[in-house]
């Protein structure tokens, strides 16, 4: 019979890495958020081979005394909390005291740090398999983390990790996250010697969104801010809270509904400085929009939401991803008010349609639709259709997708055909998005898009996709890596490349259609191989039996039965 043993500390702290450093972006965050906890105004973050080879993070925040900086190291040591009851009020980005004993559990770590008063010389301490080593060291205020062969000691977990550009652009995304957050503090991001994200730090949301997308991005966005005072019955849209409920304050930068994207994950998150992933606050952003958004699309925004250490717990998830909240509800309206009134003061002028649409006609086949009778509109999204005893309910916008993708898909073989441009358009690419991009080049190569890196995070369109004869949008290259950034990983990159290509032309939300043009789209829906479903999934199609609206109106029988 197996007996109860205590573990040793070596494989404590190995068990606990686990949980704590997954991949090297995880590395990146824990160095990041003590160098914003030691109050820097300056965050440089240096990676080589995706971090698997290095890490470097630098900031400039107050230093580590040469005590502090040998307790550093050792497992559950934190200036950040005290005692149990701190947890419930952590006011810090870390508090755990298991980043840096983690990181050196499956690492070579050093790190070199000087506090304000220390006089010119500071201190390094160095943590490998070899023990731990203590040194003066030359260095400005502040602390440098030097991780080196991360996973080494693993080979397991280093061989599970994805491709190096799929891990750099874990890394990229993770960077561009704070400094969206920490719109004050300066980043810089570089990878094999080359800077890929570089931050002012001016304190301006909009400076931050610059660095992170581009000029267009920036110039149509607006910045926004809302506040529901502590208790204050009558600050959240007038709707009754707790008398002691705690305050709410948001702050971020929302982009115009002209600028969007095909995935909310392009929606940036974060909660007292800490960025997160809520489907509840991203879906309060969306709401903020209202009926702004085109159908099917996601806009690009960044908030933070401040409620304080009280009304909020943060020890969810061993990843700190997660938050709970006291009053989730007070937090999510204010979060929509201020997106909806950030929204109704600015230009919100639409941009041009994208110029692409598969209208190539292919040979008829006979419909399965035949029998269908257009009763006509609902909403100028919904086709309303009499079949036998039953409502038919068609969501034309999906309809028409699925018309597109079998045209696309039956009108190309192998590769899809490019068409050149002339001259070439530029795009700029966010770091995820060009990370992403170099990670897929031979998915998107074979997609039809042709496009070289123009430097400082601009690219060159030489060719876009072409599958019949029409010539797509330049544009399409992000909505694709949108498909990419969900992290979906479709058994064919190229078919779901291709349903996105055709979401472009397909009908919109309000849209209006005759009964002639309803009829047509029927028609050419019954030709498909698969006509009950969008190329993402979505039916194209509900069904409503006269049966549930005879049971609806408390009838006890339908018209037939």
């Amino acid at each position: 019979m197996a007996t109860i043993e205590r573990l040793d500390e070596a494989t404590v702290a190995r068990i606990a890495a686990g949980e704590v450093v997954t991949r090297p972006a995880s590395v990146v965050v824990e160095l990041i958020e003590n160098g914003l906890d030691a109050g820097a105004g300056s965050v440089e973050v240096a990676v080589e081979n995706a971090g698997l080879d290095l890490i470097r993070v630098t900031d400039d925040g107050h230093g580590m005394t040469r005590e502090d900086a040998v307790l550093a190291v050792e497992r559950h040591t934190t200036s950040k909390i005290s005692g149990v009851e701190d947890v419930e009020r952590v006011r810090t980005l870390g508090f755990r005291g298991e980043a840096l004993p983690s990181i050196a559990s499956v690492a070579d770590l050093a790190v070199t740090t000087r506090a304000e008063g220390e006089g010119a010389s500071g201190t390094r301490v160095t943590v490998g398999e070899g023990g731990t080593g203590v040194e003066a060291a030359g260095h400005a205020v502040g602390t440098t983390v030097e991780v080196r062969d991360l996973f080494d000691r693993v080979p397991a977990r280093r061989e599970s990790l994805g491709t190096p550009k799929r891990e750099f652009a874990r890394i990229s995304d993770a960077v561009s996250r704070y400094a969206l957050a920490h719109p004050a503090v300066r980043f810089r991001l570089t990878h094999d010697g080359r800077t890929v994200l570089s931050a002012p730090g001016t304190g301006e949301r909009v400076d931050a969104l610059l660095a992170v997308y581009d000029r267009t991005v920036a110039g149509q966005s607006t910045e926004l801010v809302a506040v529901a005072e502590a208790g204050d019955e009558a600050s959240v849209d007038g709707a009754s809270v707790d008398a002691d409920a705690p305050a709410v304050r948001v702050e971020g930068v929302a982009c115009y509904p002209s600028v969007t994207r095909a995935s909310p994950e392009h929606v940036y998150l974060a909660v007292n400085g800490r960025p997160v992933r809520d489907g509840d606050l991203r879906n309060a952003v969306l709401a903020g929009y209202g009926n702004l958004l085109p159908g099917g699309r996601a806009p690009i925004a960044a908030v933070n939401v401040e409620v304080p250490p009280g009304g909020v717990d943060q020890n969810v998830h061993p990843a700190k991803a997660e938050v709970r909240f006291r009053d989730p509800e007070r937090v999510a309206r204010t979060l929509e008010r201020a997106v909806r009134e950030a929204l109704s003061t600015a230009d919100l002028s639409q941009a041009a349609a994208v110029s692409f649409d598969t209208e190539t006609a292919l040979a008829p086949a006979e419909s399965r639709f035949d029998e269908l009778t257009v009763i006509g509109q609902f909403r100028g999204l919904y086709l309303l259709c009499e079949a036998d005893d039953d409502l038919l309910v068609v969501d034309q916008h999906a309809a028409h997708e699925r018309v597109n993708y079998e045209r696309l898909r039956a009108a190309v073989e192998g590769e899809v055909p490019t068409a050149a441009l002339d001259p070439p358009a530029t795009l700029s690419l966010s770091p995820r998005e060009a990370s992403l991009l170099d990670a897929h080049r031979e998915t998107f190569s074979a997609a039809g898009f042709r496009v070289e890196a123009f430097g400082g995070g601009s690219y060159r369109v030489t060719g876009v996709p072409a599958p019949l004869g029409r010539v797509a949008d330049p544009r399409a290259l992000k909505d694709t890596l949108d498909t990419l950034l969900t992290g979906e990983r479709p058994d064919d990159p190229r078919d779901a490349l291709l349903a996105d290509l055709a979401c472009h032309p397909s009908l919109k939300a309000g849209d209006a259609l005759s009964r002639d043009e309803a009829r047509d789209l029927l028609d050419r829906l019954g030709e498909c191989d698969r006509p009950y479903a969008c190329p993402h999934g979505r039916p194209t199609v509900l069904r409503i039996e006269e049966g549930t609206l005879a049971r609806g109106f408390g009838r006890r029988a339908t018209r037939f039965g």
